[in-house]
């Protein structure tokens, strides 16, 4: 057996701490070219919307497909993820979500319209789970925090496909034209990219294919629950508050959301820093505390500026909430990451999903500002149960010798 101090066990390390960079590179571009994936779909929802006629219940029950489609390609993933690792099903899920999209622009009618965005969403929990997979055998073997990072650079995809989608539509493109031609380009950085994620690590073929919920990762559920139910309500309603509560413009409504985005963004891509400096349940409960007491600051103090203000900490706050949840439960695993992910992911997407629509029930009855107090005292409960975060970030640098990068291109 070579060592790792003789002249060719060095090389070996070298080559595989290179491959190990790539591989970073890789999970990043990967995670830009899902969250542009969405932001292009999102931009012209108003143009599909007006091109087939829709009214709002119709756009409504399209609008169900992407989350339906997510919620069953979620557990699927995680047990394809344990069955053949992340790698494969990463650079399977890149081609499915990027073939997927010309199918919502191009779609005849409402029915087919849903039925591309169950697709659409089905492929979309495959990438989800198994991208994070892969960004946790990533950073176990980088031996610090990067997750906060990938999701910063989804967030950047996002931002991308938003502004791409906003070009087309002045250019007076039809959405199908422009999906196929975002889809090309995002189909070949992602597939030129997936070449390089890391082929062992993820525990493929050594464990269930469906995680056993333990305490720890029904809390770790939970704690993504309370965060994505806060981002989905910021998503819908931050405008919608400092508009018709603090009677703001429509352009200074509209910056609320801009700047939970701006600041969500901005979080991520320092927040492994953070994490690396405080420890995930340090910074996990940093995270929820801040963007609880900034959402309060937005309710309780009657000014605009206060408003963007408050909305702009609760993104900041929950910017590396999710990134930590992600990464605890797959690096606490008992058996492949993938299954346990999928089962935290399931759990969280289903804030992201009942928020919006409780919000606004609940605002019918004691009003919006109250409504929204609720997201207050779900951040703080986050900030409660941030024990189910490990206490150091529990990596180890010699994981690099263990994580094996691709010896060919193929999968």
């Amino acid at each position: 057996m070579r060592r790792a101090d003789s002249p060719s066990g060095g090389a070996q390390l070298r080559a595989r701490a290179r491959g190990v960079t790539g591989a970073r590179v890789a999970v990043a571009v990967t995670f830009f070219v899902n969250g542009a994936l969405i932001g292009t779909w999102a931009a012209r929802i108003p143009a599909i919307k007006a091109h087939l006629g829709l009214d709002a219940p119709q756009l409504g029950l399209a609008l169900l497909g992407p989350a339906l489609g997510s919620l069953a390609g979620i557990p699927l993933a995680g047990a394809l993820v344990a069955r053949r690792g992340s790698r494969p099903v990463t650079r399977m899920a890149v081609f499915a979500h990027c073939a997927a999209l010309p199918l919502a622009g191009l779609a005849p009618s409402l029915v087919t319209l849903w039925g591309a965005l169950v697709l659409f969403g089905l492929a979309n929990g495959l990438l989800d789970v198994s991208m994070n997979s892969q960004g946790v055998v990533v950073e176990r073997a980088y031996g610090r925090p990067i997750m906060a990072s990938f999701h910063g650079l989804f967030s950047l995809g996002a931002l991308a496909g938003a502004l791409g989608g906003a070009a087309a539509a002045a250019a007076r493109l039809t959405p199908g034209m422009q999906f196929t031609l975002a889809a090309a380009v995002l189909m070949v950085a992602g597939g030129v990219a997936s070449r390089w994620l890391l082929v062992a690590g993820d525990g493929a073929g050594q464990g269930p294919r469906v995680a056993r919920l333990t305490r720890r990762l029904v809390l770790l559920g939970i704690v993504g629950f309370c965060c994505l139910f806060g981002e989905g309500a910021a998503g819908d309603w931050s405008a919608v508050f400092l508009r018709e509560v603090r009677s703001a413009s429509p352009a200074l409504a509209a910056g609320a959301f801009a700047a939970f985005s701006l600041a969500m963004t901005g979080g991520r891509l320092v927040g492994d820093r953070v994490t690396g400096r405080l420890g995930p349940r340090r910074a996990l409960r940093a995270g929820a505390s801040l963007a609880a007491t900034g959402l309060l600051l937005a309710l309780l103090v009657p000014t605009r500026a206060t408003g963007l203000l408050g909305f702009g900490l609760l993104g900041t706050g929950l910017s590396i909430t999710i990134p930590i949840v992600f990464s605890s439960a797959g690096r606490g695993a008992a058996g492949p990451a993938g299954p346990a992910i999928a089962s935290v992911t399931g759990m969280s997407y289903l804030g992201g999903l009942v928020g919006p629509p409780l919000i606004g029930l609940v605002a019918g009855h004691v009003g919006l500002t109250r409504a929204l107090g609720l997201v207050a005292v779900l951040a703080a409960t986050a900030a409660v149960l941030s024990g189910a975060a490990p206490a150091e970030a529990e990596l180890g640098a010699e994981a690099i010798a263990s994580a094996a990068p691709p010896t060919t291109g193929t999968g």
